[in-house]
């Protein structure tokens, strides 16, 4: 009788200890990233940076501040904001699709362009952004802050001859209720593309890339990282799953030859809190390599979903290098 009693809890202890091995296998391969995060001094912006920097603030200024909070219940304003993507992607030269669903008699509108490619078979590289705000907040850095640097990638890339086609995509329904709903933009989108056959050659979602601290302990982490990364939350991050590793090292290695500003990079399980917290979730739905560029948001940001998430809280000077470490990027993964 005490066999058949301990038995069940031996077997409970060598489950527990198996998937914590498992978890410790793949934290240690996910935190392994080619090259070293920039620890040097950070030169003033040259006259190139200066312009995409003013532009950013631009950007986050009319969204966040003239436009305000913007989702479903804000229609207007939602509104308001992709016409203002829209009118700003013309002005250089894009030509801007829409793909509109219905949410309780509402249009929700996905705004996207393409720079085409040379590559035969055709293949596509996504790039976006989500352009609703949380509930009670204006959304500078969440995520006015990813929607302005699309905006400049869009503007920066333009002269481009890439291999890969890239598409620069514009999403609404991120935030809560419609994350990792069946009526997240992204998840729409995806979707509609898979059912078109398109070749996705990656996605890149951009999300919340403008808060910085130089503060030691202004950095916090999920808990099967946190001893495996730096305090200060200085850098920008690379995130994705484990499907997405490869993506993830060939974005941050060319980053790090190429910008001297922090990175970090992590390919870990998706379900560990904060890995899928953006529109790259969706892609990885469909089977297709995503990865998360940000500032890392509520573990970072004490702002985060709240509403003095203003445009004042911005580094606009950062968010500008790493936009143009980001070009570099892309140009690298669709060469």
């Amino acid at each position: 009788m005490i066999r058949k009693l301990f038995r069940p809890k031996v077997l409970i202890i060598v489950a527990v200890i198996v998937g914590l091995a498992y978890l410790v296998h793949w934290v240690r391969i996910g935190v392994r990233m080619p090259g070293r995060s920039y620890s040097g001094r950070l030169e003033p912006l040259d006259a190139y940076q200066g312009r995409i920097r003013d532009n950013l603030k631009t950007h986050v200024e009319t969204l966040a501040g003239t436009i305000g909070e913007r989702n479903l219940q804000h229609y207007d304003a939602l509104n308001q904001a992709a016409d203002y993507i829209r009118q700003t992607m013309e002005s250089r030269g894009y030509s801007i699709s829409e793909e509109t669903y219905d949410i309780s008699g509402k249009k929700a509108r996905i705004l996207y362009s393409s720079l085409e490619g040379t590559s035969t078979p055709r293949k596509t590289f996504i790039v976006g952004a989500h352009y609703d705000s949380a509930v009670g907040t204006p959304g500078a850095n969440d995520n006015a802050s990813g929607v302005a640097a699309l905006l400049e990638l869009g503007r920066i890339l333009k002269n481009e001859s890439p291999g890969v086609s890239i598409m620069f995509v514009f999403f609404p329904n991120e935030e809560p209720p419609y994350f990792q709903s069946e009526q997240m933009g992204s998840l729409v989108f995806a979707r509609q593309l898979q059912r078109r056959n398109v070749a996705i050659a990656g996605m890149m979602s951009l999300e919340t890339i403008g808060y910085y601290s130089d503060q030691e302990g202004s950095q916090r982490y999920p808990a099967p990282i946190g001893s495996m990364y730096p305090k200060t939350g200085n850098f920008i991050a690379f995130v994705g799953d484990t499907k997405s590793r490869e993506l993830l090292q060939h974005c941050i290695e060319e980053f790090r030859l190429t910008t001297h500003f922090p990175s970090e990079g992590a390919s870990l399980p998706g379900w560990i809190e904060g890995v899928g917290w953006s529109d790259h979730w969706s892609f990885w739905q469909i089977g297709v390599p995503a990865i998360m560029v940000t500032d890392t948001a509520a573990f970072r940001d004490p702002h985060n979903h709240k509403a003095d998430d203003t445009p004042d809280k911005l580094d606009y000077d950062k968010m500008a290098r790493v936009v143009l470490g980001l070009k570099r990027v892309i140009v690298k993964v669709t060469k």
